[in-house]
């Protein structure tokens, strides 16, 4: 199976959660059939928070042994439990509050209110990560992993010119003075995010045009950090016509 790149473009940010969900919902059926546990990493902005409600208002939804798939974070804001900040918040919000799933499938960072530093909260990440490892990996087989793109091209918490994106060791970094706010995060890292086999991106609006089209032209990783994300299987970048206004015509793929 190809790895290589794919645009996929829809009307609107409607149609794009619409797309995503009714693809989501299809694939991870298949997957269970072929899988006894599947994991899912999910990503809190605008555009994943709209699929996941898309998702939870789904006909197709309970015909989902959500038993069986597991969730995990891109990255979380470093700010208390429950704050409307964190991703994991508006994720149980949106969705995970309402499926018949245990809480053990739901693999959330520590929040800034439990006790830990900040760097101790990425190790307790790290370990977990290993504790559900597969196969002779320090990691657990991520299925599908959503990701948003900011207009500076960073995706997960991982930002253009800092060290967090050229990190090689380790799978959890402690992110400080991020240049978005909040300032403190917890982010995978660029090598857990590429170990997916399908990383599934979603951009929906103009400001997301110009780093689009820097990342599928092959621009520095470290610069644009979202260039540098890649799928074991496949990488489909799920857009609107927005945010494809300055992708080529050749590189729009026709379906899936």
């Amino acid at each position: 199976m190809s790895n290589e790149r794919r645009v996929l473009v829809h009307a609107d940010a409607e149609a794009l959660a619409a797309s995503i969900t009714a693809r989501f919902l299809t694939k991870i059926i298949d997957l269970l059939d072929e899988r006894e546990r599947i994991n899912v990493v999910l990503e809190g902005g605008r555009m994943g928070v709209r699929v996941l409600e898309t998702i939870n208002a789904s006909p197709a939804r309970d015909g989902v042994d959500w038993s069986r798939v597991h969730f995990w974070w891109c990255d979380e804001r470093w700010v208390p439990a429950g704050d409307d900040d964190r991703n994991d918040t508006k994720a149980r919000r949106a969705l995970l509050d309402h499926i018949d799933q245990p809480a053990d499938c739901v693999h959330a960072f520590a929040a800034s209110d439990e006790g830990l530093t900040l760097e101790e909260a990425a190790a307790a990440y790290s370990d977990e990560l290993a504790a559900h490892a597969e196969g002779d990996s320090s990691l657990p087989t991520f299925d599908i992993t959503f990701l948003g793109v900011g207009p500076d091209g960073h995706t997960a918490s991982l930002f253009p010119d800092r060290a967090e994106i050229s990190e090689r060791e380790a799978n959890v970094v402690a992110v400080l003075n991020a240049p978005k706010p909040p300032p403190e995060r917890l982010s995978l890292t660029r090598h857990v995010l590429n170990s997916s086999q399908r990383i599934w991106v979603e951009m929906s609006g103009a400001d997301k045009a110009s780093v689009l089209g820097l990342a599928l032209a092959g621009a520095a990783y470290t610069e644009v950090p979202i260039a540098g994300i890649k799928g074991r299987k496949r990488t489909v970048f799920f857009v609107d016509d927005a945010a494809a206004s300055e992708v080529p015509e050749h590189l729009i793929a026709p379906d899936y």
